[in-house]
């Protein structure tokens, strides 16, 4: 291999051409590229082996031949390497080959469309590659004014075509990395800008920018969630893929570094779909070797980007493929008779020693030690745990007739003008809209209470105006998430047109609904992120930080689903940064890894009617304890087996005692509310709401010290919105009139009481400590008979909220087991195959004549390929396989499956009484529970389900156990019941507010077997079968159209 200076080796000098020892002329490669990249690592490293197959003379030809020389002075050569970088002359490079016809691995001409993403894109979309769905703005000059581009809070159109956030912003230059991602107002909104890596950064969020930009033109598409990872494609010839995942630099845009500074990189399997994706990229630009961006989201596989020719780092395995892959597209197209099979590759490849999973393996670890189970008989497979939102505020609504014209003209606005329709108001345009109008109705001076009805009316309507402005005001932002406002058109009448006689119907009266609260806490995020830390080290054993080591090296399959609710996806990224060790804010983190599921993990209207039945009975075992006793169980070992079982003897006592309180705690609220009320008549009528920052809100952990140095009680919640609360208490707890308790309301009570207790102990409401006391025992009687009054209640109630839930389950836990069964199948076969054909020394030392074929067709037959394509109902998943073959890792067959459901309450409840009592369905009767004795009284004693408690299925698998064997796989039931300490004995509650997360504990006595068999044939009665799920949404295969194109590609490339 030698440099050229350009003056002997032009067509004037015509050297002698090289010659082999055997007579025959070696094939003259040249490399006509920029000396940066002609010398870089991995460049040499291929180069080097091309040489010492003793067919090739390479030269390159250098930056001074290139850029000063004239094609004529070029070097002659047979074959070409040739593609663009920086400062090179593409032009130039194609003269010459038009000159001197060498064979191209890689067509200059087709180089000139990589460097405009439109071009791209069109490209990709004439080949039938998947593309994401975007949409285009051109603009002649920055900051031009085109009118078919328009941009909203959560989209921005083009010609009728959206794009809602969050969306990808990407410059059209190619060569311009300034790529931007704009996540909706529901996530918290905000901009996350990626870059070329600087230091440890790859990317920073900017939570104060929303519109996008104008300075130039713009692709703008849909936001892939990928679970935090990027796919990046190497092909080398369209018979050949190499794929390496790393970590996304949207989740938290800090790189994961080896010891040596490199970023973590790991080679992963692609599938048959992404294979003939990768033959298709060839064919369409004409790149022999070239790089492509892949995206994995919902099942399917999408190209993202092109980069041209590309180069795999650090991976001898790829330069030894490269190189012979290479070789036989030489030899084929300018030397065929010197195409013959190798016994034996030429070189003496060194074997780089494996990487060694130590303290130092990833830079972010204190520790990569792999210790634990692995290796000896029983090895953990799978861990899916189920969990409730942390610590919120207590939700609220407000119900109330509006007949002014500003509000009914609003309902109009956005209902699109239908009389009879209602209106959702949820985004920051609408609900400023709707505070304007109240601003504008709300009196300006208070008066006193009038004795009239009418008088009487008129001041309850003004209260609830004030509420709802006060509520609208709350904390100076809107956030859609956590405040919507329904108006529902009640009453209606003839109205005339001014124009003409013809009547229209015009809504004269209408509903209107605000639902606020329910927010996530300072304290609700802290408690997620440390039980995700503490997760991490507890669930995994043996494996400590090692839990990212796997994770890191896509041995670890993570997908985390929630529900709709704000609070419940906040939780979820906030559980994962604490996970898997993230940094930043949680908006980024919660539109990169949680997934919403809101058909499995929201809403109760399935078991509305049995639940009403529980409330009602309920009530009747309350108010009929003063006259006679509640039931009392047959077996008094199992008080759970009885009507209302948990409800205290004396309830309607304390029934009583529980209004009294409340009113007392409310008249207190209402002293400390007339100052603020006196502030608010001083403000101006046009006052705007103040700039806020949601986002930072959002991923804050500490309370506000501020405002409790200031007596004003913790977040956003000023004394009128908290003595509104109270008050609405007071009056929905109790009817006077009809001397009737609602004790659907004893929860709320319960919620405002410990919040209140938690996070504005330092207003020193008098018996709030006592009120608090009541409340918990009625609602540790009320709560869990609500979701049914006995245990075959509960099974019903249980099975028709959870039975989507149950079936995923069900999914996920048969995917794992045949998934493993698959690797230990092929296993065996290998180890029987080695032990009888070929020496463990001996391996990767002997390859096929046909390079191509037999590399591809070993990259197809490792277990985990297998088990990646395997039609199941799980496919929409996005999974990531370590390729054996190419990773430096001590065991690439270690794979753990963890599934992650964050959810509310009622999901809770249904899905531990269906654990809980399973056994006495009557399909099952005479089975043994899954719950031991112990389990299922510590459980009804614990009664509260309170914030982040969780329940946990781990699945072992016994590799000494043969694989029919049903023992082979056994599932562990744990549960913790969260956060259920009281606000009174818990010491941090007055350092920072937040109590701490209980561990789980074992449901099963010691020593008991529960195999996953056993536990299928006991839920499958209350789970949604597995063919009810959505089928899984199926990549597009090429077949025909790909095979041609490659045929045509590869032929044109021997003429």
């Amino acid at each position: 291999m030698r440099m050229t200076d350009g003056e002997e080796d032009g067509a004037q000098g015509q050297e002698p051409q090289p010659q082999q020892p055997n007579g025959f002329k070696k094939v003259v490669v040249g490399v006509c590229v920029m000396e940066k990249k002609a010398l870089s690592g991995p460049m040499a490293q291929i180069l080097d082996r091309l040489k010492m197959f003793g067919e090739f003379e390479i030269i390159i030809f250098g930056d001074r031949v290139i850029l000063h020389e004239p094609v004529e002075k070029w070097p002659l050569c047979d074959c070409l390497i040739a593609f663009y970088s920086t400062g090179y002359p593409l032009s130039k490079a194609e003269a010459y080959a038009a000159l001197r016809k060498p064979y191209l691995i890689n067509e200059l001409k087709l180089q000139h469309l990589l460097h405009d993403r439109r071009k791209v894109y069109a490209r990709l979309d004439e080949y039938g590659i998947p593309i994401p769905n975007y949409i285009l703005v051109n603009r002649d000059f920055p900051y031009q004014e085109v009118d078919y581009f328009v941009e909203e809070e959560d989209y921005v159109e083009v010609q009728g075509r959206k794009i809602m956030k969050p969306f990808v912003e990407k410059p059209v230059d190619g060569d311009n990395h300034s790529v931007m991602i704009y996540y909706p107002s529901s996530a918290g909104g905000g901009m996350k800008e990626l870059f070329r890596k600087v230091g440890n950064r790859s990317s920073e969020f900017h939570p104060e920018i929303r519109r996008v930009r104008r300075s130039g033109s713009y692709i703008y598409e849909e936001f892939m969630p990928t679970g935090g990872t990027d796919v990046k494609v190497y092909t080398v010839g369209p018979e050949y893929a190499h794929a390496e995942a790393r970590k996304s630099p949207v989740v938290d845009g800090v790189v994961m570094r080896s010891a040596d500074g490199k970023e973590v990189r790991y080679p992963v399997l692609l599938t048959p779909t992404e294979k003939n994706i990768a033959r298709e990229v060839c064919v369409a630009f004409g790149q022999g070797v070239c790089g492509f961006d892949l995206l994995r989201s919902q099942g399917r596989s999408y190209v993202c980007d092109v980069n041209g020719w590309s180069f795999v780092k650090n991976s001898y395995k790829y330069y030894d493929d490269a190189a012979c892959v290479l070789r036989t597209m030489f030899l084929e197209t300018r030397a065929p008779h010197l195409n013959v099979k190798l016994s034996c590759l030429p070189w003496s490849r060194v074997e780089q020693p494996l990487e060694a999973d130590d303290p130092n393996g990833i830079s972010r670890q204190e520790s990569a030690a792999l210790s634990g189970t692995f290796g000896q008989s029983e090895e953990l497979r799978c861990v899916i745990a189920i969990l409730r939102h942390g610590d919120r505020t207590p939700k609220q609504k407000v119900k109330m007739k509006v007949t002014q014209d500003r509000l009914l003209n609003l309902m109009l606005k956005y209902n699109g003008g239908r009389p009879r329709s209602e209106a959702k108001l949820k985004s920051a345009v609408q609900l400023q809209d709707l505070l304007d109008a109240t601003r504008m109705l709300v009196p300006r001076a208070r008066s006193g209470k009038e004795s009239s009805d009418s008088e009487a009316e008129d001041w309850e309507h003004a209260e609830k105006l004030r509420h709802v402005k006060a509520v609208l005001e709350e904390g100076g932002h809107f956030s859609g998430i956590y405040r919507k406002v329904q108006l529902k058109p009640q009453k209606w009448a003839k109205i005339p047109k001014e124009e003409d006689e013809i009547e229209e119907e015009r809504p004269i009266e209408a509903l209107m609904v605000l639902k606020y609260g329910g927010v996530l806490t300072h304290a609700g995020r802290k408690q997620a992120e440390e039980l995700g830390r503490s997760f991490r080290n507890f669930m995994y054993p043996g494996e400590g930080t090692g839990l990212l080591r796997l994770h890191s090296t896509y041995r670890h399959d993570l997908k985390i689903y929630s529900s709709d609710e704000g609070r419940v996806q906040m939780s979820a990224a906030a559980f994962a940064k604490g996970l898997l060790d993230l940094e930043g804010q949680l908006t980024p983190i919660l539109v990169s890894l949680v997934s919403k599921d809101s058909p499995m993990l929201d809403g109760l209207d399935t078991a509305s009617i049995e639940m009403d039945e529980a409330k009602a009975k309920l009530y009747e075992v309350m108010t009929s304890s003063k006259e006679q006793p509640l039931p009392v169980p047959s077996k008094p070992d199992m008080p759970w087996m009885v009507d209302g079982g948990g409800m205290p003897q004396n309830s309607l006592d304390l029934m009583k005692k529980l209004v009294e309180l409340t009113k007392r705690v409310t008249a207190q609220v209402k002293v400390l509310c007339k100052a603020e009320e006196e502030r608010l008549a001083s403000t101006t009528l046009d006052e705007e709401l103040p700039p806020y920052d949601q986002a930072r809100a959002l991923g804050k952990t500490n309370m506000d010290v501020d405002r409790i140095a200031a007596g004003l009680p913790c977040g956003s919640e000023g004394f009128l919105l908290m003595f509104a609360r109270w008050k609405k208490l007071e009056r929905d707890v109790y009817n006077d009139r009809k001397d009737r308790y609602d004790i659907s309301k004893v929860p709320d009570i319960y919620d405002s009481a410990k919040y209140d207790l938690l996070h504005n102990a330092h207003l020193q409401l008098q018996g709030l400590d006592e009120l608090y006391r009541v409340a918990k025992k009625l609602a540790d009687g009320v709560i869990p008979n609500e979701y049914g009054i006995n245990p075959q209640h509960k099974l019903i109630i249980g099975a028709k909220i959870a039975r989507r839930l149950l079936g995923k389950i069900l999914i996920d836990l048969r995917n794992t087991r045949e998934e493993a069964i698959s690797v230990a199948q092929v296993k065996q076969k290998q180890g029987h195959f080695s032990s009888r054909v070929r020496k463990p020394s001996e391996e990767g030392n002997r390859i096929s004549g046909k390079v191509r074929v037999a590399v591809d067709n070993s990259r197809q037959t490792c277990p985990a390929d297998k088990s990646y394509e395997t039609d199941d109902d799980d496919d929409k998943e996005t999974q990531y396989r370590l390729d054996p073959k190419y990773a430096n890792v001590r065991t690439p067959e270690r794979h753990v499956r963890t599934r992650l459901y964050f959810t509310s309450e009622s999901h809770i409840h249904s899905l531990i009484n269906v654990i809980r009592y399973c056994h006495l369905d009557d399909s099952l009767k005479g089975e043994p529970g899954l719950v031991a004795n112990e389990g299922l009284k510590r459980i009804f004693e614990i009664k509260e389900l309170d914030y982040l408690t969780h329940i946990v299925l781990r699945m072992y698998e016994n590799t000494a156990v043969p694989l029919e064997d049903s023992r082979r796989f056994r599932i562990e039931l744990m549960f913790s019941s969260g956060a259920a300490l009281s606000p009174l004995e818990a010491t941090p509650r007055n350092r920072d507010h937040t109590l701490p997360v209980l561990p789980p504990e074992t449901l099963q006595e010691e020593g008991s077997y529960v195999t996953l068999d056993r536990l299928e044939k006991l839920v499958r009665p209350f789970a949604m079968p597995a063919e009810d799920f959505p089928p899984a949404s199926t990549p597009q295969g090429f077949s025909g159209l790909f095979m041609k194109g490659v045929r045509r590609w590869w032929h044109s490339r021997r003429q």
